[in-house]
């Protein structure tokens, strides 16, 4: 489905039941909109089902990020919190991608063009270039040189776009068979990824402490639902080992300081508060730090990428500028 389509489902729905419209009229309503007639039916007819929301929202192919958010309703009851906090973090993930879209599509079009363009002077200029400096032998054998860079450079990208996506293709199928502190290991062996994956994970963990301390419930039950859910495997993992050392008598905020994918300041918030209600506060605010350190992140990536590819099309325009010049500037010297 697309991003779009998808936000603007959710903002329909979140406008309807503040409202006051029960869920299934909500949805009723929205099957007026042609647009999202289809989507609405899909999810009142696995409602009544007997599925619930999450999963509800996963058989109509919602994106992830939504149906963990909303799998948490199951546990508060507070649905149109849920889609509210759904709204925020998807609208920022399409923003993002937007942004990332725009800023990509001229350096691959340019990209695209100077590939074509040293295709063609390898398969064309280069060897007309050897059959012309045949009388120089410094000259022509520079311009054999410049052919097999340009082969073993096209060697090298094809063989390591095949990689690439031979190990996503690998790991996409292959990721549920693997152990959990495995994959763990995996991510931590990953230098720019890694740090991502912390602030969202530790993101992801306040935000939804926070929000179930609101209902009143206790770390361990909280631990024990977060360790149920399946979208967020990092999470379910640290839960389940914090309910083991919980289950000891031991306080877990030793515990929250060893995992790689949590903050450190996670573990001082929890050392820090004994009281629920200031822990909710604290986590609450830690939140919404990450968010905009995220955001800092994102921004700060998406904005390295575009010099990144104009400093390997300059390395292509300086080769093909050397391929052609240094030829003839070998000739004119040997006459």
């Amino acid at each position: 489905m697309p991003n779009e389509v998808q936000l603007r489902f959710l903002r329909m729905l979140s406008r309807l039941l503040a409202n006051g419209y029960p869920l299934i009229e909500a949805l009723e309503i929205m099957k007026w909109d042609n647009q999202l007639a289809k989507i609405a039916t899909e999810i009142m007819t696995s409602l009544k089902s007997g599925y619930k929301i999450d999963k509800a929202f996963e058989q109509s192919k919602f994106h992830p990020t939504i149906t963990t958010y909303l799998f948490f309703v199951r546990v508060n009851g507070d649905l149109q919190t849920s889609i509210n906090k759904c709204i925020e973090m998807y609208a920022h993930r399409v923003k993002y991608m937007k942004k990332f879209e725009q800023m990509i599509r001229y350096p691959l079009i340019l990209l695209l063009i100077f590939s074509t363009l040293l295709y063609f002077i390898k398969n064309s200029v280069l060897p007309s270039f050897v059959d012309l400096f045949q009388e120089s032998s410094a000259a022509s054998s520079t311009v054999i040189l410049s052919m097999m860079i340009i082969d073993y450079l096209g060697i090298f990208v094809m063989a390591c776009c095949f990689m690439v996506f031979a190990c996503a293709l690998f790991w996409q199928f292959n990721k549920r068979k693997i152990k959990i502190d495995k994959q763990i290991k995996f991510y931590n062996a990953l230098p720019i990824y890694r740090k991502f994956l912390k602030l969202q994970t530790s993101f992801l963990f306040a935000t939804h402490i926070s929000t179930l301390l609101k209902t009143g419930m206790s770390i361990k039950e909280i631990l024990h639902h977060l360790a149920k859910q399946e979208k967020l495997p990092i999470i379910a993992h640290y839960s389940n080992l914090m309910i083991e050392e919980l289950s000891k008598g031991y306080p877990i905020s030793s515990l929250l300081s060893q995992f790689s994918f949590l903050d450190k300041q996670i573990a001082t918030i929890f050392q820090k508060n004994a009281n629920m209600d200031a822990l909710e506060k604290d986590l609450t605010i830690y939140a919404e730090m990450l968010t905009e350190e995220l955001q800092r992140k994102i921004i700060k990536a998406i904005t390295l990428i575009q010099p990144l590819f104009f400093i390997i099309l300059a390395s292509f325009i300086i080769f093909i500028y050397v391929t052609l010049m240094w030829p003839m500037f070998q000739l004119i010297n040997s006459i």
